[in-house]
């Protein structure tokens, strides 16, 4: 596993970590340097900028999903053979799963990890106000991690007459970032736009990474990531028997989201993915005995997705017929009957959900949630949990009630999910490392189907 690793986190959303994290990944990458990258809680859309922008292996960490030992077991699979690992994080550094706590924040990753932080300061309008802020987060915890930091909007100018400021606050100072407009990421209604919407946006993170080169102390950052200490890491114990079954996994433009150590523990335990465009293709793949519908960006592409009949049909065909499928989120909404697009028209869809799909004004359900089974089903036994994750801003009309959802706090609950038959849909973003016996039934009704 590498020891090189890096933390970059910020006092809240909206600082430019992102950019900053992505133009350092490119700078680093432009050395010749083996990176990998990590993003700090459920997010997908900023893995997706890190690989198929930059080209680099990346991965999620959350605590909320998985317990310290196997975070850092997932950290060293996802490191391994890289020289440097470097780690985004998640909202403002000590925000956690509640309002009063730094449970599964990015303070609570750089500690388990052991990790050196550089936190991500946005200055504009001010000057030595910054370092107040930055004092602040020196001493709100202690053993912080935070070892050094930068200056995001601000002047050459400022940056040097305050160079020897922040350095008596014990921390490196990194450097500053001048305002670049040409790196604005543009927003959408859910997060960020995937990285193939975005016009020439390699070329301008090679440029962004070479004024970074000028701006920040890279030597100083690599160095920070190097000053980390050899991590214990305990041995996985867990030993899968193979099912080889071929599994149809959707993506493509509209169905992109998928967690990568989802699809590793598929493949551990025995199954192919195969994948395929629910745009694109006409049908299903041939000899496919599982299907595998992830969330993403339907909503984008629902005319294209209603108009491709063929694939509509095969696949209603196919679960109507018994095979396998677990849907979620954009998945979910493919399934219905119709979808709504962002213009306000709805859209013939694949016809299982015996209802509409449609766009609200706000998150519904927005978080972290424990799903809890109350009945057996075909792929979850009575009172087994799995962790999950809501994220949307579409309603059904049918969003199932198989199982019991519940914030992590227990303020509030609801029903979700429909498990009828050999489907498991619905909005809730699953985790399989938080029930591997899900995995492990739902490849065994695959097999099956010869």
């Amino acid at each position: 596993m590498s020891r090189g690793r890096i933390l970059f986190s910020a006092p809240s959303s909206g600082s430019g970590k992102t950019m900053i994290v992505c133009g350092i990944l490119q700078a680093l990458h432009d050395r010749g340097i083996s990176i990998s990258s990590f993003k700090c809680g459920p997010d997908y859309i900023d893995p997706m900028f890190h690989e198929k922008v930059i080209g680099v292996r990346s991965a999620n960490l959350d605590l909320f999903f998985t317990g310290e030992d196997q975070l850092r077991r997932i950290f060293a699979r996802n490191a391994e053979g890289t020289e440097i690992s470097v780690i985004e994080g998640v909202m403002g550094y000590y925000d956690g799963m509640a309002a009063d706590s730094a449970d599964a924040s990015s303070y609570h990753v750089s500690r388990v990890l052991e990790c050196p932080s550089v936190l991500i300061v946005d200055a504009r309008g001010q000057s030595l106000s910054a370092l107040a802020s930055l004092k602040g987060f020196l001493d709100f915890r202690e053993g912080s991690n935070i070892k050094g930091v930068i200056f995001n909007r601000m002047p050459e100018k400022i940056f040097l007459a305050l160079k020897d400021e922040i350095e008596k606050l014990g921390v490196k100072a990194l450097g500053y970032v001048p305002v670049a407009k040409d790196m604005v990421i543009e927003s959408r209604h859910l997060g960020l736009v995937t990285p193939g919407e975005i016009k020439d946006m390699s070329e301008r993170l090679h440029s962004f990474a070479g004024l970074l080169e000028k701006t920040l102390d890279m030597d100083g950052i690599i160095s920070l990531a190097c000053s980390a200490p050899a991590m214990d890491v305990s041995a996985e114990k867990r030993e899968y028997e193979k099912i080889p079954v071929r599994i149809a996994l959707a993506d493509d433009e509209a169905f992109c989201f998928m967690y990568k150590d989802n699809l590793a523990i598929l493949r551990e335990m025995g199954a192919e993915l195969v994948s395929f465009s629910p745009i694109h293709d006409e049908k299903l793949p041939e000899g496919v005995q599982g299907l595998i519908l992830y969330g993403g960006y339907p909503e984008l592409y629902a005319k294209e997705l209603s108009e491709n009949l063929s694939m509509r049909e095969s696949i209603r065909a196919a679960i109507e017929g018994g095979m396998p499928c677990l849907a979620e989120c954009g998945g979910f909404m493919y399934l219905h009957e119709e979808m709504e697009d962002m213009n306000g028209v709805f859209y013939p869809m694949c016809g299982i959900i015996k209802a509409k799909t449609w766009k609200t004004p706000r998150l519904g359900r927005f978080g972290y949630i424990t799903l809890h089974a109350e009945e057996d089903s075909a792929f979850l036994k009575k009172g087994d949990t799995l962790k999950a994750h809501e994220f949307h801003y579409f309603e059904s009309g049918d969003c199932g009630e198989a199982l019991r959802a519940v914030k992590p706090n227990g303020s509030r609950e609801w029903r979700a999910e429909h498990t009828r038959g050999n489907l498991l849909a619905g909005f809730p973003h699953l985790y399989y490392e938080s029930d591997p016996g899900l995995v492990q039934r739902f490849l065994e009704k695959c097999a099956e189907r010869k």
